[in-house]
């Protein structure tokens, strides 16, 4: 006699997943304004193209920002205690590539590929980026693959008008 090993708990929940893959080909059909994202420590600094990031609120100003959890070298992001999101334009290309990780450039490098300054925490600010948000860490939240990190704006640095950098189908495009 044949007996079905069959858990109906699990076997529902196996039927509702959905396959990572096709969420990420789905979620490729998103636009996304691109942003580097980056701290400092100390003398190291680190920096990361992310496409995830939001306005919270704005009393008090605040944004939230995703970031890859199990990469180690994003702890920093959790060290500084603060962090600061650079808005990219079109011009920014070879920065958001740079700092995707994608050549595997050592993180000085990549960040020889643009001007940097500091506003009240410290964090690096693009000089010439359309908009830069420097944060103070409020709290981070660990969601499955993710650190969502909460900063509430300190202060901002708001750069010349420019064609956004979009990323959409899995590549980059301006407006």
């Amino acid at each position: 006699m044949y007996v079905r090993d069959t858990d109906p708990e699990r076997d529902v929940l196996k039927k509702t997943r959905l396959d990572p893959i096709t969420y990420r080909d789905t979620m490729s059909r998103l636009s996304h304004h691109v942003q580097l994202i980056t701290a400092a420590d100390g003398a190291e600094r680190r920096g990361v193209t992310i496409t995830a990031s939001c306005s919270v609120s704005d009393d008090p100003p605040t944004i939230l920002a995703c970031l890859n959890a199990a990469n180690p070298r994003n702890d920093i992001f959790l060290r500084s205690d603060s962090f600061a999101l650079n808005i990219l334009g079109g011009q920014h290309l070879a920065l958001a590539h740079a700092f995707s990780g994608r050549d595997q450039l050592e993180m000085e490098r990549r960040f020889a590929f643009g001007r940097w300054t500091q506003l009240a925490t410290g964090a690096p600010i693009l000089v010439d980026a359309i908009a830069a948000f420097d944060c103070r860490l409020l709290e981070v939240k660990i969601m499955a693959t993710h650190a969502i990190l909460f900063g509430e704006v300190v202060d901002v640095r708001i750069g010349e008008k420019a064609p956004p950098l979009i990323y959409v189908d899995r590549g980059y495009r301006t407006l």
